[in-house]
């Protein structure tokens, strides 16, 4: 989506560090844009920063709540008009290994960093779909759901990684309905994520200051705005990942030649078995291409 200037543009967690830098971004780029959070007091401090902005419209919202999505849309809708850019960009951080996480933590972190893109994209899709004017779905996975974290990590890395591959489904399905789509995979930014390391009604886990200290300064993290004007242009280009921090490079090819030798080298299959391959990827390439299904 090249001309972006009077679209409009939803984001979740878009009060605050990543989402409210893609807010800032979308704004000078002309943009109506939706801020969505579910803190008030994140909210509150957005609304006073833009006061005087009415391209700017401000949603409390639990994106774990598939009703309060829906309203959220309608009322956008209401606001601004047709919405042509979702950013599904809540997430929560947790802070207890996974060998010793409660199944409340892994509902709650899933709920929201799975659940949420899952709620957006459900609710969202039919809309853009109906104005047929094209759009743009820009899904926050994270570093973390390419390279897997340990400890207290691994839980919000399982939800990044089911984020990435949903958005590179999704990717394929939507290409044939101008309908763009793209997984942001941010590494050290300077966000309040540390925030949300416990589930609501519960103390902080003592992981967060111990195993998991080395995640927690987020000083030398990227400036959100750097972030959001790396979105803008993978909008613009259509680009299929949006991975705004270099340093990591080298570590992904040494993650992919590690897969890439688990492979055997015999590479002989059976015929039927190298002709459903075969068929397999030529619909995939169909969706790339954007032809129509059948």
């Amino acid at each position: 989506m090249q001309d972006v200037e009077g679209k409009v543009a939803f984001i979740t967690g878009g009060a605050s560090g990543i989402g409210y830098g893609m807010a800032r971004v979308f704004l000078a780029a002309g943009m109506k844009v939706v801020i969505a959070d579910l803190n008030r007091a994140y909210l509150d401090e957005a609304r006073l920063a833009l006061r005087g902005n009415n391209a700017v419209h401000f949603i409390e919202l639990d994106v774990a709540d598939r009703a309060a999505v829906e309203a959220a849309a309608d009322e956008t809708e209401r606001v601004f008009g047709k919405v042509h850019i979702v950013c599904n960009n809540a997430g929560v951080s947790g802070a207890i290994p996974m060998d010793e996480a409660a199944w409340e933590d892994w509902d709650w972190v899933a709920g929201v960093n799975l659940g949420g893109v899952i709620n957006g994209v459900k609710v969202f899709i039919p809309r853009l779909k109906a104005h047929g004017e094209g759009g743009h779905i820009v899904n926050t996975s994270s570093m973390a759901g390419l390279i897997p974290l340990p400890d207290t990590g691994g839980i919000y890395s399982m939800t990044k990684f089911a984020v990435r591959g949903l958005t590179d489904s999704l990717r394929l399905t939507l290409a044939r309905d101008n309908i763009g789509v793209s997984v942001l995979c941010p590494g050290l930014t300077r966000t309040r994520i540390l925030e949300s390391v416990a589930r609501p009604g519960t103390a902080p886990a003592e992981g967060a200051t111990g195993d998991g200290a080395v995640f927690n300064n987020l000083d030398a993290g990227m400036d959100p705005m750097e972030l959001g004007e790396a979105v803008l242009r993978g909008i613009r280009r259509n680009d299929a990942y949006i991975l705004p921090h270099g340093e990591f490079k080298e570590e992904v090819r040494g993650l992919f030649e590690e897969i890439l030798a688990a492979f055997p080298d015999d590479k002989d299959a059976p015929a039927e078995r190298v002709a459903f391959e075969d068929r397999r990827r030529r619909m995939t390439e169909d969706a790339k291409a954007g032809k129509p299904r059948g």
